[in-house]
């Protein structure tokens, strides 16, 4: 069984910052990417951002370009988002996501509180 854990939400204001973090924890598995999501009240859950391993590529929904950051953690299949310049808009509950080359992205966490006051 391999389990996702995000942390690192809350309640912030408006240009505040934030930084998530995930890690896998469970059965040994190999992911060929790692990703965030979120789904905001009474709206479909959509992509925020990517890795790919093995380039270190990262890919970014066109809202959060240039506020939001993707990247490895120290361990391996672990991941963080920095989040920047928040927006109420951006208040949902955000996801992390493993991707394998089988199975797409097969596994999720149970998501983070995330908060955006104005």
């Amino acid at each position: 069984q391999v389990q996702l854990v995000e942390s690192g939400g809350g309640l912030v204001q408006t240009g505040g910052s934030l930084r998530l973090s995930c890690a896998a924890s469970g059965r040994t598995f190999s992911s060929s990417a790692m990703a965030w999501f979120r789904q905001a009240p009474g709206k479909e859950r959509e992509f925020v951002g990517s890795i790919i391993w093995s380039s270190g590529n990262t890919y970014y929904t066109d809202s959060v370009k240039g506020r939001f950051t993707v990247s490895k953690g120290n361990a391996k299949n672990t991941v963080s988002l920095q989040m920047n310049s928040l927006k109420p808009e951006d208040t949902a509950v955000y996801y992390c996501a493993a991707r394998t080359d089988e199975l797409g992205y097969a596994y999720w966490g149970q998501g983070t509180q995330v908060t955006v006051s104005s």
